[in-house]
């Protein structure tokens, strides 16, 4: 996550510099058109990653549906449902980041219980 002051394209380099940095066993990446640029080489030549960058349909109207996008609208939907994230309550990054592990668990606990 960045400061809304900064660009995608200028921001995404150390984001996805932090996120090798964790998980270093990812290899792909999928991104909108906001990081575009030489972000996608650095990423190839740095990380060894591939990217892949969404973009809609030229001359679309109106709500359509993006590869790969849905899945990212669709989780942040179930997020919202948690009343606790749905406005920025918190002060601290940290607290937030707490309450959005606790929504997952949440969610993941329901669907084990739908399983048995």
């Amino acid at each position: 996550m960045t400061a809304a002051n900064i660009q995608d394209r200028s921001g995404g380099f150390p984001l996805l510099e932090q996120t090798y940095n964790r998980f270093p066993r990812i290899r792909h990446v999928w991104a909108d058109a906001g990081y575009t640029g030489q972000l996608v080489r650095w990423a190839r030549e740095t990380l060894g990653w591939t990217m892949d960058i969404v973009k809609g349909v030229v001359g679309q109207r109106g709500f359509v549906v993006q590869p790969c996008r849905w899945v990212v609208e669709r989780s942040l939907a179930w997020l919202t449902r948690s009343r606790r994230l749905s406005r920025d309550y918190e002060i601290l990054p940290q607290t937030t980041e707490a309450w959005f592990y606790l929504a997952n668990i949440r969610l993941m606990l329901r669907r084990l219980e739908r399983s048995v």
